[in-house]
């Protein structure tokens, strides 16, 4: 936790991007019946019955400082998803030294995804581009793509969409006009906040 809280304390460095990553599953879902309209003094109306189209999966990277995120619907969260999603993220980082990258600590979340996709002088370059430092077990709010991906759910995933395709082009435009205005994430839980409030977990580690 401290080594997360500590490398959120470091000031901006376009050197070395701070970057935080997350994935979310998402339903598709449909309408049974067609939905009635909005009319004057009256809000669109929606039969509670739904078909199911499937799922996808929202991949997320958000540089908090920065403002800057990038994100990719698939339709699987599997390593190979992984791989690709971080060699597009490493292409946009080309000026940096190295890439911090906060994330859950999950068994595709390591470079040996990188080995079982490319091949190894090209995965082994991909992995040097990368400083990963994970989150601990049931403590993923300690990752702010977290943060991003809750105000994704609320801002434009709150409808049913049957569709990847029509769904990926909402997220594509919902991340089009955060980029553009540079949404930022402002960070308050510090080491010191941290060593105060969690001060009886701090003394069982000691004793």
């Amino acid at each position: 936790m401290e080594q997360v809280l500590d490398i959120y304390e470091q000031p901006y460095d376009p050197r070395r991007p701070v970057v935080c990553f997350d994935e979310r599953p998402c339903q598709l879902l449909g309408d049974v019946l067609m939905p009635l309209p909005m009319k004057p003094g009256r809000v669109e109306r929606q039969d509670y019955h739904y078909k199911r189209h499937g799922t996808c999966v929202v991949l997320m990277a958000v540089e908090p400082l920065a403002g800057h995120r990038i994100v990719k619907v698939t339709e699987r969260k599997t390593k190979e998803d992984y791989a690709e999603f971080m060699k597009e993220l490493a292409s946009y980082y080309t000026d940096a030294d190295k890439i911090v990258l906060v994330q859950d600590n999950l068994n595709t979340h390591n470079p040996s995804s990188f080995y079982e996709v490319f091949d190894a002088p090209e995965a082994f370059a991909l992995s040097q581009r990368f400083e990963m430092a994970y989150t601990p077990k049931k403590a993923s709010w300690l990752n702010m793509a977290e943060i991003e991906l809750s105000a994704l759910s609320k801002q434009c995933l709150d409808r049913r969409i049957a569709q990847r395709r029509i769904l990926a082009k909402e997220v594509t435009a919902w991340v089009a006009k955060r980029n553009h205005l540079q949404t930022k994430i402002t960070w308050h839980f510090t080491k010191s906040k941290a060593r105060e409030k969690l001060n009886r977990a701090y003394k069982t580690i000691k004793n």
